[in-house]
């Protein structure tokens, strides 16, 4: 498995892995399809600051790593909340390991400070990797989300890079 900066050709494949989620999971709250116009949108807001990593296998996409602004207010430029998807056939198998691991880097050499994940309630296995990559837990956001026909907590997640 390779884990290389994305381009624009993979966001076919990054919007795919994504949307299984938006219908499958609480890794997000999104609770509709994002439309390609809309990912691509979502990528180009994306560069050195904050990176997108792709994890390929076989030449194909099987996850996606991504550091994305934390706020739009200047005093947050050095912060970023981590966001990481694997393709369902492709969980368990140590790329998100792989891919947190490498975006966590990327966004040192980047000069971010921070780096924030906001992970929802019963996603054990998500706050499990990200405490083996030194990321406590900073609270607990009660009752946040609406998904699957109830109401969510979040836990939320700091590693100083």
């Amino acid at each position: 498995m390779d884990v290389r900066l994305a381009r624009l050709d993979d966001n076919k494949a990054i919007l795919e892995i994504y949307n299984e989620a938006v219908h499958n999971t609480t890794a997000t709250f999104d609770t509709v399809d994002r439309t390609y116009e809309q990912q691509v949108q979502w990528f180009e807001k994306h560069g050195d600051m904050h990176p997108v990593l792709v994890a390929v296998l076989n030449d194909r996409v099987v996850g996606w790593a991504s550091l994305n602004p934390y706020s739009d207010r200047l005093a947050y430029a050095r912060t970023a909340e981590v966001s990481l998807y694997i393709h369902r056939d492709f969980r368990g198998q140590g790329i998100g390991k792989r891919l947190l691991n490498d975006v966590l880097e990327a966004g040192r050499n980047a000069g971010l400070h921070t780096v924030l994940s906001r992970i929802a309630e019963g996603n054990e296995s998500s706050i499990r990797l990200h405490r083996q990559y030194g990321f406590g837990v900073v609270g607990t956001m009660k009752e946040v989300g609406f998904k699957f026909g109830r109401m969510l907590d979040v836990v939320m997640m700091q590693k100083m890079l």
